[in-house]
């Protein structure tokens, strides 16, 4: 989107308040902004192009907006320059309210991500008609084997009568264009990787998690190898809550709120090789917030870099517990749990904590 262009649209959006919708995008945003298009980036072997930033789905689940208010939201993000929006059957009712939001919009400009967190091929061929029928498409840009934690999990998928039988035909059928997974574990992202030729990867990409412990970086490296691209997830993400009671989002975990730091850990996932887009987390303002910082990308710097390697010292890493407990998950006999403990990634204990 030209800044002419996108200048008229947020004008429009301003008369949204009136209506009791929320106008994301503020003149101030543009003004502080002053983009001229929202870049792309295309996704690996497939040829198709999508906007740095990502739609969060998820975000159209919380219960304070009306569906008035989710098409409002999904159509000023458009207009905006976002053509790719995410979503999945897991996320509540979010696909019934995106595909209503998505209604009016040309369909051949967008880039339509879905997910199914079933493991057998029935309940994938289920959840994947039932989700075109919500989302009121034929196709999918983008298909994903969601949340993938445990490599027993991968071998279910790629197993006879696993999920990718139902998600290859549908791609043979011109129902899925590109396949994909996310994962929030490394070994169940590398068994993936390693056992089927993916178009993508939804990985959490943040600044946080690298620095803390290097998670994400044997993820990112094959990734590159196998010629997946990357979908950054939670790359907003700040942590874990170091303190509950000082909860500011009634959020899973920390997020970075102000415009500076949310500026440099957006430009910082996307300036990591093989990442294409990522997503914001799943509120509207959040969202906005990380539209601002595509519109402004530019390659992180080493001096940027520094100050990121600084502040994650002070944050509390969101992953670890669940990347230990799949690493030690089929570990028997008290040596071998041992070395499996000793030799996890980044973590040193004694060996009183480990009996304890």
């Amino acid at each position: 989107m030209k800044r002419r262009n996108f200048l008229r649209v947020m004008g429009g959006a301003a008369g949204a308040v009136a209506l009791q919708t929320p106008a994301m995008f503020s003149a101030d945003f543009v003004e502080q902004s002053k983009p001229e298009a929202m870049p792309q980036r295309e996704l690996g072997r497939t040829g198709m192009k999508l906007s740095v930033i990502g739609f969060p789905g998820l975000a159209l689940n919380q219960k304070q907006y009306t569906q008035e208010q989710c098409n409002e939201g999904v159509k000023q993000a458009f207009a905006a320059g976002v053509n790719y929006f995410d979503t999945a059957p897991a996320y509540g009712t979010c696909e019934e309210r995106m595909g209503i939001a998505l209604q009016g919009l040309d369909r051949k400009k967008l880039f339509v991500g879905c997910k199914t967190k079933m493991r057998d091929a029935a309940g994938a061929k289920t959840e994947l008609e039932r989700s075109l029928q919500r989302l009121k498409t034929d196709y999918f840009d983008l298909y994903q084997i969601h949340h993938l934690r445990r490599p027993e999990e991968v071998q279910q998928v790629l197993g006879p009568g696993g999920a990718m039988e139902t998600i290859v035909k549908a791609r043979e059928e011109g129902r899925v264009k590109a396949i994909g997974f996310s994962a929030h574990t490394t070994k169940a992202a590398l068994a993936a990787l390693r056992g089927f030729k993916f178009d993508s990867v939804m990985f959490p990409i943040t600044y946080v998690e690298f620095f803390l412990r290097d998670f994400g970086r044997e993820v990112m490296e094959l990734a590159n190898e196998k010629g997946a691209s990357i979908i950054a997830m939670k790359y907003m993400c700040k942590g874990a809550w170091l303190d509950p009671k000082e909860k500011s989002r009634q959020w899973w975990y920390r997020t970075m709120e102000e415009a500076r730091e949310v500026n440099l850990a957006v430009r910082w996932s996307l300036s990591q090789k093989g990442v294409v887009t990522g997503i914001a987390p799943s509120f509207l303002d959040l969202f906005t917030k990380s539209v601002r910082a595509g519109y402004q990308y530019q390659p992180i710097t080493a001096e940027e870099t520094a100050e990121l390697r600084t502040s994650a010292k002070a944050c509390k890493s969101l992953f670890e517990a669940q990347e230990r407990e799949v690493a030690l998950h089929g570990v028997h006999g008290e040596e071998e749990f041992m070395h499996a403990y000793y030799n996890y990634p980044g973590h040193e204990c004694s060996t009183q904590e480990v009996r304890t």
